[in-house]
């Protein structure tokens, strides 16, 4: 199996179906082809050597999707940049990668010029925008005009396909390694599960950097759908998107879904009637917004995916019926879902033997979709899979139905919109503050974003500081959306016999109450 096998084959059976639809651009697969092949041959004339990582740093584009396919056809392995992160962030991943080339979209362009000299490795960058190529830049459109198109270099099965960065519980982010086996395995698992159909159109609104979007795309590949590309989520634009293309399937988080469904122009007369499937991962739904949203789009089948980047990104599938009245009835809508095709889910105690049915232990996962590992990071590799087993942190039960219903993390985490944030990374940068002794970072329950980060902080003897200045502080170093969207100052955290934190007793008066400690 390899990720431009499905190019092939779309060229070969479809010649004459648009590929992808982009603002006023559009592609047949045979021209697709083209281009990722000149794209290829253009990367490898900049340096590309088997096996070399390329990032890009940019929002949705169709050029997103051809250095998708291209750095693969021409023996690279691709390294999308999380466009959220801190400049700091992203140099860390490029150096960590050893990033040999650079795609820069306009939106970023500023912050590639700006850390250009830290990101020691990046040898080329290529604007991959429509304005005037920068000065010690590439043009995209430039170095493939001047380039033949090269031969599929073929990387398959267990080569390298990309490094995909994720946040640390170390502080630093680590690179999840997956093999062109691992995301051709999701592709089929997700395509079996009927996320995918002939003739479908599928939208990437999501961030494409992002596994999920990755992942949900693939059965469309397979299938040789049309790929409708958005640079960002945007309401109105996603509305008019769905109706213009007659979208078939996208892939929301809950809180894009609540924000489209709440907006006024979700009022406004709409042929809708093409939607199919709306697949929602990252967190569950919501019964209120569920109910908002079916009343908004009948016929709409919702699904959601459970899974993580380690994990190609899908382990689970809740399906369409158990968001409907049955499935509801019997309590599966606060379910993650049941193992996909060829995927094996247990739930195990610290020893890693099977719980019984209904008590709490940690989701592990064994399948072609687990991860080979961390780049170099042996230690942290062999921690996570054990015996083949992908240790997820998450805790959860089992029904006997071989539904998972999330617990708890065992790992100190917060979900806050779809996004990972390592509570350790937030607590750096906070401690990096000259007023801030000590501090502890907690998810707390959010109406908008499932989870938002929380903070308690004790300052320094005789010192003071602003919550605006606190956070103003951390978003010169992290991702915005890992900084703190609340905090509190104490005079002290409650704190083990062994000098640990005690986040339960932080956590408590947020979550008391509720079904369960997680979003």
């Amino acid at each position: 199996m390899y990720l431009t096998q499905s190019l092939h084959r779309a060229m070969q059976q479809h010649p004459e179906r648009i590929a992808l639809r982009c603002g006023s651009r559009q592609r047949t697969f045979p021209e697709l082809g083209e281009r990722v092949a000149r794209l290829a041959h253009a990367l490898q004339k900049l340096g590309m050597q088997p096996g070399d990582r390329v990032a890009m740093l940019s929002l949705n584009s169709d050029r997103y999707l051809e250095y998708q396919m291209a750095v693969p056809w021409g023996g690279g392995v691709l390294n999308p940049c999380n466009t959220r992160w801190s400049a700091a962030e992203i140099v860390y991943a490029l150096n960590d990668s050893e990033s040999t080339i650079l795609l820069v979209d306009d939106t970023f362009r500023a912050m590639a010029e700006g850390f250009r000299s830290q990101a020691t490795t990046v040898r080329e960058v290529v604007y991959c925008g429509d304005a005037e190529v920068p000065e010690g830049m590439h043009g995209y459109e430039a170095i493939l005009g001047a380039a033949e198109p090269a031969p599929d270099a073929l990387r398959r099965g267990d080569d390298l396909a990309g490094i995909f960065y994720t946040g640390g519980t170390t502080g630093f982010p680590k690179g999840v390694m997956l093999s062109h086996a691992n995301l051709c395995s999701v592709g089929q698992a997700a395509r079996s599960e009927g996320l995918a159909s002939p003739g479908g159109t599928y939208l990437h609104v999501a961030p494409m950097f992002h596994l999920a979007d990755i992942g949900m795309g693939m059965p469309h590949w397979i299938e040789g759908n049309t790929h409708t590309v958005l640079p960002s989520f945007q309401p109105e634009q996603v509305l008019a998107t769905l109706e213009r293309d007659r979208v078939t399937h996208v892939l929301l988080v809950p809180t894009m879904i609540q924000m489209l469904v709440d907006h006024p122009a979700m009022q406004l007369p709409r042929d809708l009637g093409a939607l199919r499937t709306i697949v929602y991962g990252a967190s569950p739904i919501s019964e209120a917004v569920l109910e908002r949203a079916m009343a908004a789009l009948p016929g709409v089948e919702f699904v959601q995916a459970y899974g993580m980047t380690e994990l190609s990104p899908i382990a689970t599938i809740n399906p369409a019926w158990c968001h409907q009245a049955e499935g509801r009835a019997r309590g599966k809508l606060r379910s993650a879902g049941r193992a996909t095709h060829c995927v094996e889910v247990r739930i195990v105690d610290a020893d890693d033997q099977e719980v019984p049915r209904g008590t709490v232990g940690e989701v592990v996962v064994r399948g072609p979709n687990v991860m080979q590992g961390y780049w170099r990071q042996p230690e942290l590799t062999a921690q996570a899979i054990r015996n083949g087993w992908m240790h997820t942190g998450d805790g959860a039960t089992m029904d006997d139905e071989g539904f998972i219903f999330i617990a708890d993390r065992l790992k100190d985490m917060v979900i806050t919109g779809g996004e990972n944030v390592y509570s350790i990374e937030v607590e750096n940068a906070l401690a990096q503050h000259p007023a801030v002794l000590t501090c502890a970072v907690i998810g707390v329950p959010s109406d908008e974003w499932g989870e938002s980060v929380h903070a308690v902080v004790v300052l320094r003897p005789g010192q003071s500081v602003a919550v605006a200045d606190l956070v103003a502080h951390c978003k010169a170093l992290i991702a915005g959306y890992k900084c703190p969207r609340s905090i509190d100052f104490a005079e002290a955290l409650p704190l083990s016999g062994a000098g640990k934190v005690l986040k339960t007793q932080l956590r408590e008066p947020f979550w008391k109450n509720r079904q369960r400690a997680v979003a």
